[in-house]
Formats: structure tokens, C-alpha cells, sequence
């Protein structure tokens, strides 16, 4: 009886962050549908009885929203695998899923295996499936960063242990950052330094860390915003252009010609477009909405069709679902982060601990930068909003998080 004890698995679920899951899946479903079918006039119940049944099948499971509940199947299966599957013995694969999302990230930048989209490699086309190595390599890294950080606290003092911790971040940093997908890099930092501060590297370290990154951010800010053109940091143009929007900078350098200075407004107005529509949507929402499929930036197509299912969901749901169906979102997402940090109070090791601290890092960045960009406190970036942006990497790894918290929460009691 005492051996049982001992060995005694607690099984009980977190009822309230699966159900919040189902609610974000639901609401996901519905305004994919929303945003993707608006300017369709036969409704799904016209084309069944209109079409064969093999052509309304083909027909359906090419549908975006069709698209997301398969990936919200095959998620929910693998968040079921790794809830059952005990997050010690994953921690012994850390290194190994790492340098597998490694080579896929230097995979995806060779051309013929990376797709690329609008001057970006970010997927690798699977046929059926195109894959986001960018999105499994932030999970990847929130586990071997938690197995790394997990030794005896006197350890961490050691400086090399420090810098390999950094160069743990560093290495998927760089490599997203080529793609170039400066948002996905950037939520690896907040991620690394919430984990190093939570695990007991001294605050010396981080204090350095963040003086180095907040002297870089600086000297980008003021070759943006002062630097002549002549004298320029190497980013991305799109980047460049974001940060001016969203500083709102003029687009024509000071000594500019009339048709310089026009061609400048020109794209501008362009760049511009995506976050003034995004702002109109959700102040147009009201306290209730306008309706589930009743909203005029999105129906009329003044919300780009392009982004709204994805990078500008939130726009879609607050114009339909108002300031109400707003805060029911914000909610779902701080139950959900809630319900994380207290899996990591309960955690039995640091190791548990650490790898439920990162997964609500990474998915409150997410959700602060997708919602923020919507409402302009952020610039426009491409990180999707977790189980509500249209993709099914972001998906997939998202309930594989999931499934890790609720592994943690169930083998917290185990001995």
C-alpha cells in the first residue's frame, strides 16, 4: 500500500483551461468561418443540396475553417499523447527535438525546400500540410531550456553556464530572424529571460543581458527615427517600414523631391492600410457588435481578406462581437495563462516548474503582441493569436503546450 502511495498518478484534469480551449476552438472555427466566406452567396446548406456529395466533400475540406478544425483534431490527439506521456521522460529528448528544429530551420532557408512567400522563407511545403519550423523550434527551445536551467542552483552562478543558456536562445534567434520573421525571434527573448530569472541566474547576468538588448534596441530606434540614409543598421525593409508606421514617421527622407516625397506617401498609404482598417474594426465594434457575419470592414473587404483570418482575427471578432465579444477572448486567455502559473506553483521539481513558466511566456507573448498590433500599442508583426489565427502549426503547437501543462499537472504527485 505504502509502494502504491508512492507511485500514485493524479489524474484529474484541468477542467478549466480544456475548457476554455474548446471555447477559444469554437470561437476560432467561427470567425475563420466569418472572415473566409463573407463574400460566398450560397450558404453551406445551398451547396450540399446544389452539389454531388463527393463535389461539396472536395469542396468543404478545401475550406479555410475545414482546414482549422483538422488541425484542431489532430492537435487535441497529440495534446492527448503528451498528456500521458510523463514531461520527465520528455525533458530526456529536449536536445534531441532541439537540434531537429534546428536542422528544419536551416532546411527552410534553402531554396527548393523553403517555401517563399512575399520574400519570406518561412514554411516548408509538405503537400498536404506546410509546415512552420519557426513555431515547434519556440516550444523545442522552452524544453531544453527548462532541462538545461534545472540543476542545482549553485551551478547557475557559473558564468559559462550562463552563456550557454544564452547561446541556447541565440542559435533559433538567428536562424528565424533569417528568414526573416523578426516577430517569432522576438517572443524567444522574453521567454529565455523569464526562465533564466524564474530558474535562479543571478540577476547581475540578466541585468547585463537586458542592458545589451536595450542598447540595441535603442541604437535601431534612433537609426529609424534620426539616422540619415547613409548611415543604416541592415534590417528588412518591411521591418523598417513597420517601425515607421507605427512610430508614424514620414516614409520621404528630409531632402526629398516633390516626386520622391510622392512616391513616398504613396507607400505609406500602403503600409499603413492593414493597421487603419484593423483600428476601424474594432472601433466600430460598439459594446455588442455588429454580428456574426454582419461586419462592414470585413464583408465589404476594406479589412484585407488576405490577413483577416489570421494576423487580424481580433479585428473580425471585435467588429462582429463588439467590446463584450472582446473581453470573452481576453478572458479565455488569462484563465488559460492563470491556470498555468499555478500548474507551475504546484510543479513537483524545478524542472516541471520551468517548463510550464515558459509555455505561459510564450503563449502570453503571443497573445499581448497579436491583440496589441491590432490596437496599435505594438508594431504589426506575423505571430499568430494562439487557437484563433488561421494555421495549423500554430495550432498543433499550441495544444501540444497544453498537453505539457496538463502532463506537469498530473505527475505533480508523482514519486
Amino acid at each position: 500500500m505504502f509502494e502504491a502511495s508512492l507511485t500514485h498518478r493524479e489524474t484529474r484534469i484541468e477542467w478549466p483551461m480544456w475548457g476554455c480551449i474548446l471555447g477559444l476552438m469554437l470561437i476560432g472555427t467561427a470567425f475563420i468561418y466569418s472572415a473566409t466566406s463573407v463574400y460566398e452567396t450560397a450558404s453551406l446548406w445551398q451547396r450540399f443540396r446544389e452539389m454531388p456529395v463527393k463535389g461539396f466533400a472536395r469542396w468543404l475540406i478545401h475550406q479555410f475553417y475545414s482546414k482549422q478544425v483538422l488541425a484542431y483534431g489532430l492537435g487535441l490527439t497529440a495534446a492527448a499523447a503528451f498528456c500521458l506521456f510523463d514531461y520527465r521522460k520528455l525533458a530526456r529528448w529536449s536536445l534531441v527535438v532541439y537540434w531537429l528544429c534546428i536542422l528544419t530551420l536551416m532546411a527552410v532557408l534553402i531554396p527548393g525546400l523553403g517555401s517563399e512567400i512575399h520574400g519570406a522563407r518561412r514554411w516548408i511545403d509538405l503537400g498536404f500540410f506546410n509546415l512552420q519550423p519557426s513555431e515547434f523550434a519556440k516550444l523545442a527551445f522552452v524544453l531544453i531550456q527548462a532541462n538545461f536551467l534545472s540543476r542545482p542552483a549553485d551551478e547557475l552562478h557559473q558564468p559559462q553556464i550562463f552563456l550557454k543558456s544564452l547561446g541556447l536562445m541565440l542559435l533559433p534567434f538567428v536562424l528565424i530572424l533569417k528568414e526573416p520573421d523578426l516577430g517569432s525571434a522576438l517572443v524567444l527573448l522574453p521567454v529565455g529571460l523569464v526562465m533564466m530569472f524564474v530558474a535562479g541566474v543571478p540577476l547581475t547576468y540578466l541585468r547585463r543581458l537586458l542592458g545589451a538588448v536595450g542598447v540595441l534596441v535603442g541604437l535601431i530606434l534612433v537609426d529609424i527615427l534620426f539616422a540619415p540614409p547613409n548611415w543604416r543598421i541592415p534590417l528588412e525593409e518591411y521591418q523598417r517600414d513597420r517601425l515607421l508606421v507605427y512610430f508614424g514617421q514620414d516614409f520621404a527622407p528630409r531632402n526629398a523631391t516633390p516626386a520622391e516625397r510622392q512616391r513616398a506617401l504613396k507607400r505609406q498609404r500602403e503600409k499603413t492600410y492593414n493597421i487603419e482598417q484593423a483600428l476601424i474594426s474594432v472601433g466600430s465594434g460598439g459594446i455588442t457588435g455588429k454580428g456574426w457575419r454582419q461586419g462592414t470592414q470585413n464583408t465589404l473587404g476594406y479589412l484585407p481578406r488576405g490577413v483577416a483570418h489570421n494576423d487580424f482575427i481580433f479585428s473580425v471578432i471585435a467588429e462582429e462581437r463588439g467590446f463584450l465579444g472582446s473581453a470573452t477572448v481576453i478572458a479565455l486567455y488569462t484563465v488559460i495563462l492563470f491556470t498555468g502559473i499555478k500548474i507551475a506553483g504546484q510543479a513537483r521539481d524545478r524542472l516541471g516548474k520551468l517548463m510550464a513558466i515558459g509555455i505561459v511566456t510564450m503563449l502570453f507573448s503571443h497573445v499581448f503582441i497579436n491583440i496589441g498590433m491590432n490596437i496599435r500599442i505594438m508594431p504589426v508583426t506575423g505571430i499568430p493569436l494562439p487557437l484563433l489565427s488561421y494555421g495549423g502549426t500554430s495550432v498543433l503547437c499550441s495544444l501540444v503546450a497544453a498537453g505539457i501543462l496538463q502532463s506537469i499537472y498530473m505527475y505533480r504527485r508523482s514519486y
